[in-house]
């Protein structure tokens, strides 16, 4: 039987750092995970650069960018890990990135850079690594935890679960991190898919469904007066649905059976527009509509009311405003997701009251840790999830290493 200080479950973004940071000072690391590569949403995410974090991150205020039960909790990792930390890192080992917008900032070359990196940090630290290595069953005792793998039963005195969420299953996600929790007496909260396209029913979407591959900028909504979140980003026209950016951003925040609303001309006033058009022009509404959106998405609308398919100084002005009415304020409410084959994260998780909000440690159950996306914190689209790897990776691996009394 081989005993290690940490065992640490799940080698990707969290998992890898977690590792490096814990055994550069001084733990001795085992990093298992099951899938036989390291960190495949590292190197998928960001169209294949990894935006690996976001310079506008608040960490006074995390509740402007995370969604959690308990949002407050992630501030603690978030001010000591920061993303000025993160960038210092891959500037002393040379890795170029540059800013996107909105404080996004990728790899200029590829995500493989960032794993390299972690897989060094992990070296330095002298990190052993088991892949593919599954885990068959955890129990704990007097000696600390046991774990039996495909590669025998090991001891350790901390347990870090690193297992991620069920998003993307085709890489590996799996609910072991949920299991794990709930063996130990930790809460849920009830997961679901995040930063994920949005579905419509079959027939509400058949005048759109022409519209698949079409992209604009748009402002989108949803929510109450009291609770609204809007997002000012691009929206993607799919087959069976909408994506893109502002879609991935809402659907965190969205509730199944209420409503989206969506301005698609955020940047102009249409009605005063199409009021100009109609005392000088004759074309038909729908040309004059294709100089103000996409043409396409001018089509698509102008079909659907005989009262908007004149010519534009034949429109009656009530028709008009209900035509700029109708796209700056485009209500329509989704019928679903694509699910967690295509969420980028998974919303819910570990309970972040069942955790230490310094060590992420179990509070019932010493030496359990539990960082990354296990837990019930989701960051917006662009860096944010990944930031929280890295700081709640970082608070752990020092707790961990500080842990290790005789063994």
């Amino acid at each position: 039987m081989q005993r290690f200080d940490v065992v640490v479950i799940g080698a990707g973004a969290a998992g890898l750092f977690c590792a490096g940071v814990a055994g550069q000072r001084g733990a001795r690391v085992l990093l298992i995970d099951h899938a036989p590569k390291v960190a495949e949403k590292i190197r998928i995410s960001g169209g294949g650069r990894c935006n690996f974090t976001n310079r506008d991150i608040d960490v006074r205020q995390p509740h402007k960018h995370f969604i959690s039960e308990n949002p407050n909790f992630c501030r603690s990792a978030l001010s000591r890990y920061t993303p000025a930390d993160f960038i210092a890192l891959l500037q002393r080992d040379g890795i170029a990135f540059h800013e996107k917008h909105k404080g996004q900032l990728f790899c200029d070359r590829t995500a493989d850079d960032v794993i390299q990196l972690l897989l060094r940090e992990c070296d330095k630290g002298g990190v052993t690594r088991w892949q593919p290595c599954g885990v068959q069953a955890v129990r704990h005792g007097a000696a600390g935890y046991e774990l039996d793998t495909d590669q025998g039963t090991v001891t350790c005195k901390s347990l870090v679960i690193a297992t991620g969420g069920l998003s993307i299953p085709k890489i590996g996600a799996t609910d072991f991190g949920y299991r794990i929790a709930k063996q130990f007496g930790l809460k849920i909260i009830e997961t679901r898919p995040a930063l994920v396209p949005l579905t419509f029913d079959g027939a509400a979407w058949a005048p759109y469904a022409g519209l698949a591959g079409l992209a604009l900028p748009v402002q989108i909504e949803t929510g109450t007066k009291k609770e609204r979140t809007a997002f000012l980003e691009d929206l993607l026209f799919t087959h069976r649905g909408l994506s893109g950016p502002g879609v991935l951003q809402i659907s965190s925040y969205w509730k199944p059976q209420t409503p989206i609303r969506i301005n698609l001309a955020p940047d102009r006033d249409l009605l005063p527009l199409l009021q100009d058009a109609k005392l000088r022009s004759r074309k038909l509404i729908v040309n004059e509509l294709a100089t103000l959106l996409p043409s396409r998405l001018a089509e698509a609308w102008a079909s659907q009311d005989p009262a908007w398919a004149r010519p534009i100084n034949e429109a009656a002005d009530k028709a008009l405003a209900a035509l700029a009415e109708k796209l700056s304020r485009w209500e329509l409410t989704p019928t679903g997701t694509e699910g967690y084959a295509k969420a980028e994260v998974t919303a819910g998780g570990v309970d972040t009251r069942e955790l230490s909000s310094q060590t992420m440690e179990a509070q019932k159950q010493p030496g359990l840790y539990f960082i990354g996306e296990v837990v019930d914190v989701t960051g917006w689209l662009g860096g944010y999830n990944f930031q929280w790897a890295w700081a709640s990776g970082h608070a752990v691996g020092m707790a961990v290493a500080q842990a290790q009394g005789p063994n």
